[in-house]
């Protein structure tokens, strides 16, 4: 096989996942969906098929468990990483402020079926897990497959968009939409982490920490 149809090959298989992803996720414009999460599962396919399509190894990858160490000390990515420990807390101040404790309400309804907050052990193993596997998809993939074929702003933009449509929850409008508005940010953010550090791992970090950030405040200080 040629290097232009290995090519052509792989363009089209980014698309289509592409397509698949932002199809499902646009169910979520009913907010009682359960379709929408499924992008998550079809952007993680399409990654692990096109990393053994194309033989990405090493370095090449976007997922690389060796390298987490030398990623973290590239320029910046470091303080891009730890910046959602802050973007949660400052969401929850100015969520507090406009809606009360409207929003934090809004937040946990929206992710208790998923999250077991009773059981902290299995709630850290939530956490890691979901945000892993978010970062495969909407980073490793979205973002870092697609950038291959499009420009990066555009990427990070769609795939932030995208990310952000698939938390929508039933609830009042303005506080749906500042709820969205803050994941948009945040998705923003982890991009940024993943173009600087070319590891989703790195990005899964900065998922953690601002998602853990945004429970322990939540639960401790609103």
């Amino acid at each position: 096989m040629s290097n232009s149809t290995k090519t052509d090959k792989n363009t089209v298989l980014t698309v289509i996942g592409l397509i698949a992803m932002i199809l499902l996720t646009i169910t979520k414009i009913i907010p009682s969906s359960q379709i929408a999460g499924y992008a998550v599962f079809v952007g993680i396919a399409f990654f692990f098929i096109e990393e053994a399509f194309t033989k990405t190894r090493g370095a090449d990858s976007g997922l690389r468990f060796k390298t987490v160490p030398a990623d973290i000390k590239k320029p910046g990515v470091l303080l891009w990483t730890l910046l959602p420990i802050v973007s949660a807390i400052a969401t929850l101040i100015v969520g507090n402020l406009i809606f009360s404790g409207a929003f934090v309400s809004h937040v946990v309804g929206r992710t208790s079926s998923m999250l077991s907050f009773n059981k902290i052990p299995l709630l850290i193993g939530q956490i890691i897990i979901a945000a892993l596997g978010e970062e495969i998809a909407f980073r490793g993939f979205f973002v870092g497959k697609a950038m291959k074929i499009f420009p990066f702003w555009l990427c990070a933009v769609v795939s932030s968009i995208v990310f952000a449509a698939g938390h929508i929850a039933a609830g009042d409008v303005s506080l749906v939409v500042y709820d969205v508005a803050t994941i948009f940010i945040d998705s923003m953010i982890y991009t940024i982490v993943y173009r600087k550090s070319g590891n989703c791992l790195i990005s899964t970090i900065s998922h953690i920490c601002g998602n853990g950030a945004a429970i322990v405040a939540a639960f401790n200080f609103f």
